[in-house]
């Protein structure tokens, strides 16, 4: 090598055989011979790991970047970002070994750098990367300038003259942390590509590839693989069960970095287990420093991030495990920090930038479970930091759900300036449900059970909503304790009757019962006259789903009078509506008429309008019990016009849904089919599933009706799996008895068979009688049509008595007349015209003359 300057003493201006840069420093002119290729083992370009799993698919999108012929276009400069140990010098170290081996791509070799960024003590500048880099290529010392930008102005003029003789180069500037580490180190010419790894998101004009953890199957079979590579494929632990390498690999969390460790600390030691070491790393609190092996620990990556933040970023980053969910808002972040949602913004931008937190969602800050145990683990900037700060956010979270809880009951002003209506705040709700369980669940060891105990009652009407009734009862239970433990006796009586009532919706009855009991005695011994007889009515809507009918209109008779007493008017509209809706249970519909007039006057009274569309539309489940369709009709459109009225949508969906069921009774189906499809649409809009349900499974009645089979079953099929994923049994055996009858329609029998079966099933599991004796009737109808005539009877047979004992006349008359059918094929003539006579008294007594005057017909025909 040589160098020259424009007629300086001393020096020839005779060179040969170099690449001549003109005038690139302080007007010098500098000829130095470059090296035809730059080999890897000169320029620092680490070797691969022996062992590289799950990132196939990020290793080919970089590839095709760098390829010469592929998608990099003017974008010469690929950035990786990620965060600490998850991979990002590995996954460009991997490719560039592959880019290399690609014939023609970087014939000039390729040059690395660690710039240290996130290091003090190491970190590299620019002008130090453009040093070592010049020197790497040959530029002697001497002729290298001081300043960075005349270094980057040679540097970019030595690029020039690789590209100028076709001998591209790969350049890869590793562990950057700001913009002014790597800016100067980049290329004029796109030829020339770089890749670029980074915790943070940098602005250098680059192709973004933001590197994620590993699922949990590549995280198995990487430490799989390490342990293979370094002990042999016949180590005993590559055959452990699945689940401890699974376990174990949970805990890391999917982190690349701290799976090499528990690879490493297994492969060390040939005796220990996966289960050992997930049991050691198991807790919180040591987990970080287990995730350590010689110069290679978790903890000290994180720290380097940690240490690279402001004092606002920091503050935030030590704050945010204290939110207990999975993730966290940037309003509720706000709180946290007592901070502008403004301000606040911009520090969770920063954050993601540096790969600390990840934005799963819109406006859903999450950290990695790693991430989240070291920030958890920084010592506070102040002793009351992080307590002071948990009792904002579940302040926050506890006055938020008490305004939109205002959006879920009929009752009272909804407030309108946190949401603007229901589905706004249900929506708020749902994004943070998890929040605000673990909010409940953990607020009592931090010295702040007023929060559960009041933040368990704001969320009843939710969780009934969403059917979140497991979290119901959990918290329920929690706010009991308290209560007990404070000597809050009539808190306790209310979180006794709150878990009656989750009780009840999951079907446990006598628990319920038990509940609602001691709630009632508790509000008896405290003279709270109001609280008891709310406990009776609850009492009674546990027993009658035990359909212990004559107790349950005791109960509701009980909290009536109390009502009376009190004044309470609206407490005895709500009696009476339970008790109408008793009587018709039991066919004592001259009575549940009654009940059902006393609600609707005193809410009309009242001026309660949600309370009268709520009359109205049980009126109208009563008229079609009593086969009054037109009036029921009736009836549902005013509770469905009411409820438009008030904009309560749910409530519509639900009018609209028994309107429809008035329709397909008075056989008007295809207005029964826009009915069902408007509820559909509505409680779907809504996030109601369970009522989508409900709806789906009568749109598939009325499609039926209008012969439309294929849609129907698609319905019914709908309906049984929702029920199936929300756990509800009962209208899960309903919508099995309704795709069975579908699917006799279309004479797909055996299907149907096997339908009736599950329903048939489910109800005897439910020890619902009703349910059971309906499904056997109808399986028998299915036997019958597939001539197992015997089955058919016995069928028959069992759904008369159960119906029998159960007082249902009608459905009882149509399984008596369906055995005289199936008798009637085994030629037992006798017994087939008694069941007819039989037939004919049932309905009789059910006030259904048609059905009775159309048996009387079979039997007269038989007869002659």
């Amino acid at each position: 090598m040589s160098g020259a300057s424009g007629g300086e003493p001393g020096v020839s201006n005779r060179i040969t055989g170099g690449v001549f840069f003109n005038a690139v420093v302080m007007g010098r002119d500098i000829q130095v011979t470059l090296p035809a290729e730059i080999r890897p083992a000169l320029t620092g370009l680490p070797r691969p790991a022996a062992v590289f799993t799950g990132r196939e698919e990020q290793v080919e999108a970089l590839l095709a970047d760098l390829s010469p012929d592929g998608r990099g276009g003017p974008l010469s400069v690929s950035a990786v970002a990620g965060m600490a140990g998850v991979g990002k010098t590995e996954l460009v170290v991997q490719t560039a070994h592959r880019a290399l081996r690609e014939p023609g791509w970087f014939p000039g070799g390729v040059l690395f750098v660690d710039m240290s960024g996130y290091d003090p003590d190491r970190r590299l500048s620019a002008a130090d990367a453009l040093l070592s880099w010049l020197q790497a290529i040959g530029i002697p010392g001497e002729h290298i300038p001081a300043r960075t930008q005349d270094r980057a102005r040679l540097w970019r003029s030595v690029l020039d003259a690789y590209t100028g003789r076709d001998r591209r180069l790969l350049l890869i500037v590793d562990n950057a942390s700001s913009e002014d580490q790597v800016t100067p180190l980049l290329p004029a010419d796109p030829a020339i590509a770089v890749l670029v790894t980074s915790r943070h998101t940098l602005d250098i004009d680059a192709r973004l590839h933001d590197l994620d953890v590993l699922d949990q199957a590549p995280a198995v079979a990487l430490v799989r693989e390490v342990i293979a590579q370094r002990r042999g494929a016949d180590d005993p632990r590559l055959h452990a069960p699945d689940q401890h390498m699974s376990r174990l690999v949970d805990l890391c969390a999917g982190l690349p970095l701290a799976l090499r460790v528990v690879a490493a600390l297994l492969a060390d030691r040939t005796h220990l287990r996966p289960a050992a070491l997930a049991d050691r790393l198991r807790d919180d609190q040591a987990r970080l420093d287990g995730l350590s092996r010689q110069q290679v620990a978790v903890r000290a990556a994180f720290d380097l991030s940690y240490r690279h933040l402001t004092d606002d970023q920091a503050l935030l980053y030590r704050l945010l495990p204290v939110n207990p969910g999975p993730d966290i808002a940037t309003a509720a972040t706000a709180a946290l920090a007592d901070l502008p949602t403004d301000r606040v913004a911009v520090l969770l931008e920063d954050l993601h930038r540096a790969h600390l937190v990840d934005e799963r969602a819109v406006d859903r800050w999450r950290m990695h479970d790693l991430i989240r145990l070291h920030a958890a683990d920084q010592p506070p900037g102040r002793p009351d930091e992080t307590p002071t700060a948990r009792h904002r956010l579940f302040t926050h979270y506890l006055h938020a759900v008490r305004a939109a809880e205002t959006h879920l009951t009929p009752t009272g002003p909804t407030d309108t300036a946190r949401f603007p209506d229901r589905q706004d705040a249900l929506r708020w709700l749902d994004a943070e449900h998890d929040n605000l369980i673990g909010v409940c669940t953990s607020a009592p060891s931090h010295h702040l059970p007023h929060i559960t105990t009041d933040l368990a009652f704001a969320l009843g009407s939710y969780l009934h909503v969403r059917r979140h009734f497991t979290d119901w009862i959990t918290i329920s239970t929690i706010r009991r304790d308290i209560c007990r433990q404070t000597g809050d006796r009539h808190g306790e009586g209310a979180a006794w009757n709150s878990l009656g009532s989750a009780l009840r919706q999951v079907r446990r009855f006598d628990e319920a019962i038990t509940a609602y009991t001691t709630a009632r005695n508790i509000f008896h011994q405290l003279g709270d006259r109001h609280g008891e007889g709310q406990a009776w009515g609850n009492l009674g809507n546990a027993l009658t789903e035990l359909r212990r009918f004559d107790e349950a209109v005791d109960a509701y008779t009980i909290f009536r009078d109390i009502c009376l007493q009190l004044g309470d008017r609206h407490g005895e509209a709500q009696a009476w509506n339970n008790l109408g809706n008793t009587f018709r249970q039991v066919r004592r519909f001259d009575e549940a008429i009654t009940a059902h007039t006393n609600d609707l006057t005193i809410c009309l009274q009242l001026g309660n309008r949600h309370g009268e569309a709520q009359a109205w539309n049980n009126l109208g489940r009563l008229l079609v019990e009593v086969r009054r369709f037109d009036e029921a009709a009736v009836t549902h459109t005013m509770a469905r016009d009411i409820y438009h009225q008030l904009d309560d949508r749910h409530g519509e969906g639900t009018a609209w849904g028994n309107l429809g069921i008035a329709l397909y009774e008075l056989r008007r189906f295809a207005e029964a089919v826009v009915a069902h499809t408007t509820a559909r649409d509505i409680l779907h809009q809504l996030g109601d599933r369970h009522g989508e349900g409900t709806a789906w499974a009568d749109l598939g009645n009325a499609l039926a009706g209008v012969r439309r089979f294929a849609e129907a079953i698609t319905a019914h099929t709908t309906a049984r799996d929702i029920f199936q994923q929300l756990g509800d049994r009962h209208r899960e055996g309903l919508a099995w008895n309704n795709l069975g009858a579908a699917l006799q329609r279309v004479r797909r029998f055996d299907e149907a068979v096997t339908a009736f079966t599950m329903a048939r099933d489910i109800y005897r599991q439910l020890d619902d009688r009703h349910g059971e004796g309906t499904a056997w009737g109808n399986l028998g109808a299915a036997l019958y049509h597939v001539y197992r005539f015997d089955e058919a009877i016995t069928a028959f047979t069992t759904a008369r008595d159960i119906l029998h004992q159960i007082g249902a006349r009608h459905s009882e008359g149509m399984a008596w007349n369906n055995l005289g059918n199936a008798l009637d094929q085994v030629r037992r003539f006798d017994e087939a015209r008694i069941c007819r006579q039989r037939a004919v008294d049932a309905f009789v007594e059910a006030g259904d003359a048609e059905s009775a005057a159309l048996v009387r017909t079979a039997l007269g025909e038989r007869r002659s």
